[in-house]
């Protein structure tokens, strides 16, 4: 016992022990405020009605703040130790200094997460994000942070640190062009309206076509129609063109433009018993009796010279049918009537005579869209033999086999009727 009482009475071992203790008092001042601020805050959260605590509980900003007692213990006991030296004393202060400022950052951030998140489940947060901004706000805290966790270290002024930035500022804007360019471009896409979380956009130049699935600070994230997730830098969408489908999914129309092309060689004038054939046709009533009247009008207008069929305007089947394919489409209940709906001929080619419906569908969403545009190509195809029409495609091996074979029996015919002549 007396070895044991004389070596307590060392002076090293005192301080030695002083700081073990010191120790153990913040480790236990930690765990304590830590365990009560735990329970305490889950009862808040649990018995209000409030959001943004649940918030801030979930991200934890007041645990990090709690983490600064122990540095405070640390930082005010160290002067109560023996034997502990002033230029001890001033590094632990420092150091402590420097853990209190990076919890203080990392409790800051973490209520910026946890505004993010209250924002996000509005419904303006769900069309625009303001992660961007978060992400600022975090990069000017830890460019704050870290000045005075530097200016704790090195017991300086965190001001006179601040005035000597302003030697490095031309190497500051090259370190942080990227950043810099990204704040620009996320302010004038966020005060244009440029872009939003849901969006479906295109870029040719990226190989980016899909809905933009979040909006940060440096980059955008676009998921593809093949499930890829593509990140374009934020600032190449104010810097490249890029299309976005917004106004489509607004205006409650989807573009149909597709053509039917007609086979040259099957237009033709219609004779009359053609005409009452299509008179049957519901769609084509009222088409057909006022292109009667007008053609009447027209012929008897030209007098003498009007009763030869050479001079005479008469009804053809691919007109007819043009007809048929614009009454068909103002009757289709899925067709958005409100926009633009019409048939037109476009220029003869190598591939006959496209006819072409210009239309908009009532429904947005890529299948439904696809379905009624497939459903009215259908019934236009299948019905367009009803006007003596053909449809114009490239000879296919059927139709070379075909050929062949009638070639081979008119050759076969040939030769038997020259031999009975014999």
């Amino acid at each position: 016992m007396q070895n044991l009482q004389d070596l307590l009475e060392l002076p090293w071992m005192r301080t030695v022990l002083g700081l073990l203790a010191l120790l153990a008092l913040a480790w236990l001042a930690g765990v304590l405020v830590r365990s009560v601020l735990t329970r305490v805050l889950r009862g808040i959260t649990v018995r209000t009605a409030w959001r943004w605590d649940d918030a801030l509980y979930r991200r934890r900003s007041f645990l990090w703040l709690a983490r600064i007692v122990p540095a405070l213990i640390v930082k005010y006991g160290i002067k109560a130790i023996p034997g502990v030296s002033a230029d001890v004393e001033q590094v632990v202060s420092g150091l402590m200094l420097s853990l209190i400022a990076l919890f203080v950052v990392m409790a800051i951030n973490a209520s910026l997460s946890a505004l993010e998140d209250l924002y996000a489940v509005t419904p303006r947060g769900r069309e625009h994000s303001i992660k961007g901004y978060v992400q600022l706000g975090k990069i000017i805290v830890w460019m704050i942070g870290v000045i005075v966790i530097i200016a704790s270290l090195v017991g300086s002024s965190p001001l006179s640190l601040l005035a000597g930035l302003g030697a490095v500022s031309a190497v500051l804007l090259l370190i942080f062009k990227d950043t810099i360019l990204s704040v620009v471009a996320s302010v004038q896409l966020a005060s244009n309206d440029m872009l939003r979380v849901g969006d479906w956009i295109s870029m040719p130049t990226d190989d980016v076509d899909g809905f933009v699935i979040d909006v940060a600070l440096h980059t955008v994230k676009v998921q593809n129609w093949d499930k890829t997730v593509s990140t374009v830098p934020t600032w190449h969408l104010i810097s490249q063109s890029y299309r976005n489908w917004r106004g489509m999914y607004e205006s409650g129309g989807r573009r149909i433009r597709r053509a039917i092309n007609i086979d040259v060689n099957s237009v033709r004038f219609l004779d009359g018993g053609e005409v009452g054939h299509l008179r049957r046709f519901q769609l084509l009533t009222g088409y057909f009796e006022r292109k009667e009247q007008e053609v009447g009008e027209w012929n008897d207008a030209l007098g003498a010279p009007g009763r030869l069929r050479v001079n005479q305007r008469r009804l053809s089947n691919l007109g007819s049918f043009r007809a048929y394919m614009q009454a068909y489409i103002d009757a289709h209940p899925q067709i958005n009537h409100d926009m633009l709906c019409a048939v037109r001929q476009l220029d003869p080619g190598a591939e006959g005579i496209p006819l072409q419906i210009y239309a908009y569908t009532a429904v947005t969403d890529f299948g439904p869209h696809e379905n009624v545009q497939s459903d009215i190509f259908d019934h236009l195809i299948a019905i367009l033999p009803e006007f003596g029409l053909r449809l114009f495609q490239q000879p296919t091996g059927h139709d070379m086999q075909v050929g062949l074979a009638a070639a081979r029996a008119h050759e076969a015919g040939s030769a038997s009727r020259i031999a009975s002549e014999r």
